[in-house]
């Protein structure tokens, strides 16, 4: 079962616990497989009691559907600050923010773009990548996430030598 197909059967669960299932990734490893499932509220996000109360009715439902062979571990988790984008409303929704594209097949020798999320259609996604914009097909993406600006966060870390540095290293004088 591809993760198209775990969506489509994990989805109809998560809104009826009044969430959104943004996307599903599998993956499998020499241990097993890992099966990451991201969940919001949009407008309030997710908590972690959001995510233990999701994690125990998907597994219930994994167990009885069965869809996956082999041993595999659940992972039920918020989008976060670098959400991942999975599908062309994600992508409209998040239009004018920054974004990290991987795709399978090269275009003009690239396969990573970072850049604004321009115009979106039913085919593709326009990424500006040094101030030209790139046409991606949507089924040329293998992954995509947003890049936040962690300093208009405010997350970002002081770099040495900066002000708030000078000052950490005036105490105890």
């Amino acid at each position: 079962m591809d993760s198209s197909q775990l969506q489509q059967l994990i989805e109809p669960l998560v809104t009826a616990l009044g969430l959104e299932l943004v996307g599903v990734e599998f993956s499998t490893g020499a241990g097993g497989g890992l099966l990451r499932v991201y969940i919001d509220e949009p407008g309030q996000g997710v908590g972690i009691d959001d995510c233990e109360r999701a994690s125990r009715e998907i597994s219930a439902l994994l167990d009885v559907n069965d869809p996956i062979a082999g041993r595999y571990t659940l992972e039920v988790s918020s989008p976060g600050l670098e959400r991942p984008l999975f599908t062309p409303a994600q992508f409209e929704r998040f239009k004018g923010e920054r974004a990290k594209v991987t795709v399978g097949l090269p275009i003009d020798g690239r396969r990573r773009f970072q850049g604004v999320i321009g115009p979106v259609d039913a085919e593709r996604v326009v990424i500006e990548q040094d101030g030209k914009p790139v046409a991606i097909a949507w089924a040329n993406i293998i992954k995509a996430h947003l890049l936040p600006d962690y300093a208009a966060l405010g997350l970002a870390p002081a770099k040495p030598g900066k002000a708030g540095a000078a000052k950490a290293g005036k105490r105890g004088k």
